[in-house]
């Protein structure tokens, strides 16, 4: 069976058309919107939201900055996620210097913190989304890349007038959101053409970029150890491990999406106190003794999870793999328990935690219960 053609760019904006009229004009609903299914569900939740603020499509846009000096206060409020994006924005800006799309970072409320790319300064088009301090929140100026992201809390593609005001359908878009080291959302990455070719592939770019973002504003939290998590198969050291950051006492001080997404415990409440104990089935202290007094980081090592999956870890002093970010040292190895006896403290703990069932404890430690009993026996009581 051959795959389905992609529309040619009069067929998507006809597409497009209908469903603005459908929506936007008749008040009809879409069951399946011009794109495909839950993919183009969003714009129809954002259309009708912009309907809710009592916006109509014809109406003009002044592209609003927030009060003077404002800008500048704002960019230093976000100073972290200024500094942690710039070079991201920098690689981008020479990945699309030959689209005519440029990149646009907001914070939180949509509100433009640092731009980058060949951004064309007469044409007045580009010049007002692109200063800072412009709004340019769904509430401001409708259904975009930039508000889409911000509400829906995902990465998406918009183009030309699947935007709801008619100023702004000159425009194409691909938008992510950005989430801090606490799990919480503190701006978006935006790609934006004008009249440009549509490239959808700019979603998966922007996406990918994110991501790089989010892992540098991690690393910037004070820590002792970083810990890189990825499954077992997966190659550590890249931007797409989660990243979990340890204080010496072994409580978590930041850790990116990826590894909320691993671990569950880190999904909870971003106000909630987490230690390294909760996440993994093991004493903390194997992870700094891992790494050992003089070394940068360890070999990666295989961490049981109370879920009983396992994850393939590398545990990582600041400063080594690209981290700067100040620290308190790590517990001295003298401070710690021996690797064996560290080994014996785990077992036990399991075998607590299945409240004695020797078997269940194997097998969350992925080990035989033979192995469970000798480990134990040859442990003298102190």
């Amino acid at each position: 069976m051959k795959p389905a053609l992609l529309p040619s760019a009069e067929q998507r904006l006809h597409q497009i058309a209908l469903a603005r009229q459908a929506v936007l004009h008749e008040g009809r609903s879409l069951a399946d919107p011009h794109t495909d299914g839950a993919e183009g569900a969003w714009i129809e939740r954002s259309w009708r939201r912009c309907l809710a603020y009592g916006h109509r499509p014809e109406h003009r846009l002044a592209f609003d900055r927030i009060p003077s000096r404002a800008p500048l206060q704002h960019q230093d409020a976000n100073r972290h996620l200024v500094s942690a994006a710039r070079p991201v924005l920098e690689k981008l800006g020479r990945a699309i210097a030959n689209t005519r799309y440029f990149a646009i970072l907001t914070d939180a409320d949509g509100i433009v913190i640092d731009v980058d790319g060949p951004i064309d300064r007469t044409d007045r088009r580009a010049h007002l989304i692109t200063r800072i301090g412009v709004d340019l929140s769904e509430r401001s100026v409708g259904t975009t890349a930039i508000g889409a992201a911000l509400t829906e809390l995902a990465p998406v593609w918009l183009h030309r007038g699947e935007h709801f005001f008619a100023d702004t359908g000159v425009y194409s878009c691909a938008g992510a959101p950005l989430f801090g080291p606490d799990g919480r959302c503190v701006g978006m990455l935006d790609l934006t053409g004008i009249e440009a070719v549509e490239r959808p592939e700019l979603k998966h770019l922007v996406t990918q970029s994110a991501r790089s973002i989010e892992n540098a504003l991690t690393l910037t939290r004070p820590h002792s150890l970083l810990v890189r998590l990825n499954w077992p198969g997966r190659t550590l050291g890249d931007d797409a491990d989660g990243l979990v950051c340890l204080d010496a006492d072994g409580w978590v001080t930041a850790a990116n999406p990826t590894a909320r997404e691993m671990v569950s415990q880190l999904g909870a409440r971003h106000d909630a106190t987490v230690h390294a104990s909760d996440l993994f089935a093991m004493p903390f202290e194997m992870l700094f003794d891992a790494v050992g007094r003089h070394a940068a980081r360890a070999e990666p090592m295989e961490v049981p999870l109370w879920s009983g999956l396992r994850l393939h870890a590398l545990p990582m002093v600041p400063g080594a793999g690209g981290t700067a970010a100040p620290a308190r040292r790590p517990p001295a190895a003298a401070d710690a328990l021996p690797l064996k006896d560290l080994e014996v403290a785990l077992i036990r703990q399991a075998v607590d935690e299945a409240r004695g069932n020797v078997m269940q404890a194997a097998r969350v430690l992925g080990i035989s219960r033979a192995t469970v009993y000798r480990k134990l026996a040859n442990k003298k009581p102190d």
